[in-house]
């Protein structure tokens, strides 16, 4: 009875969008640098260059996958523009579209006491979110002695061109766009890493919700500087949530008819969180997830719990007890974010003046 209330409750959150658009299929080939397929061909880990687009892209995202460490890196960035409230920088991958290009991020700095730990978070949020959204969530951090700095995901606020009212780029049926999309955003997530660092931040973390939610996971598994990841609602696959979300139907409308769901799910290995989850291991790790979630499947959320589990990786589990756009409406976003933030207090914990975490950058 009670689920039934809530998918109910679920399914007219969702309606009340009505500017989604069905793009048609395409394979993003044109997304994928020549150099890239090359190397792939190269090393023979896939089709690489040369076959039909499907085995192109398979290959190249095995690769992708296999050699995440060299797929997630970028030279240290530098070029950054701070007016005291907003951070701005270019981003490590280059794309079509200029706007696109240059970070904007929203500081939220905390007080801190000398020999006390300077403790900060890059806040990813979901996807298609207005300029103002999570930016409460940064200021309550800050308010509990967390800096916080609130990126803009690619393609959206200030970063979306012209031609696009949502941020389709991002999250579409086109294969390879939305694989280096979302690419680009763990890069640029990384270099908001590089800016607190820069600034003295011993302790950083990430928390992100939804789409962002695996981007943050991404970024952690990639960078040993991020000693706490917060992920608030969750899927160990991106092309399953897509597939089967209810949020996605009109992203699933584009792709069905021209690609399987387990093809979809090999060319997205890349941006999935289930190949890194032994990258996790030093991050702690809260997973948040919704009993009634139907644009983030249960069956797919516990199935990312186990995965942490099955490695011993222990990570902390929070159950939301309503579904993914109510998580939005209070009373859950008040208790959703006291999880998030509870949780972040703790995995920093006290840190001596001077104590640092391994320097390392890549995991």
């Amino acid at each position: 009875m009670i689920a039934r209330l809530f998918h109910e409750w679920e399914r007219r959150l969702v309606a009340t969008t009505t500017d989604r658009v069905v793009r048609p299929f395409e394979w993003g080939l044109d997304w994928i640098p020549q150099a890239e397929r090359a190397a792939v061909a190269r090393t023979g880990d896939g089709a690489g260059d040369g076959g039909s687009p499907a085995e192109t892209l398979r290959g190249w995202a095995a690769d992708a996958t296999t050699h995440s460490e060299r797929f997630y890196a970028a030279p240290r960035g530098r070029d950054f523009r701070f007016d005291g409230h907003h951070v701005r920088f270019p981003s490590a991958f280059r794309t079509p579209h200029p706007d696109n290009d240059t970070v904007h991020g929203r500081y939220f700095p905390a007080s801190f006491h000398p020999g006390e730990s300077r403790r900060a978070v890059v806040v990813l949020p979901h996807w298609n979110a207005d300029p103002n959204s999570h930016v409460a969530l940064a200021g309550l951090l800050a308010r509990f002695g967390i800096s916080a700095v609130r990126l803009s995901l690619p393609y959206h606020d200030a970063r979306m061109p012209p031609e696009l009212h949502r941020a389709d780029y991002i999250v579409s049926a086109n294969i390879g766009r939305t694989v280096q999309v979302c690419r680009q955003a763990v890069l640029d997530t990384r270099r908001a890493v590089d800016w607190l660092e820069s600034r003295g931040y011993e302790r950083i973390g990430v928390l992100g919700t939804s789409l962002g939610s695996c981007l943050a996971m991404l970024a952690a598994a990639h960078d040993s500087r991020i000693s706490a990841a917060a992920l608030n609602h969750i899927s160990p696959y991106f092309a399953d949530v897509v597939w089967e979300g209810l949020s996605t139907a009109h992203v699933r409308a584009g792709l069905e008819g021209s690609i399987e769901l387990g093809a979809l799910r090999d060319a997205w290995l890349p941006i999935s969180p289930a190949p890194f989850l032994d990258r996790m291991r030093g991050t702690r790790t809260l997973l948040v997830y919704a009993r009634y979630d139907l644009s983030f499947p249960v069956r797919l959320s516990r199935q990312l719990v186990a995965g942490f589990r099955r490695r011993g990786l222990d990570p902390e589990v929070f159950v939301l007890p309503c579904g993914h756009y109510s998580t939005g409406v209070a009373p859950f976003n008040w208790l959703d974010g006291f999880v998030l933030i509870r949780f972040l207090r703790r995995a920093f914990g006290p840190l001596g003046r001077g104590s640092r975490r391994n320097p390392q950058t890549c995991k």
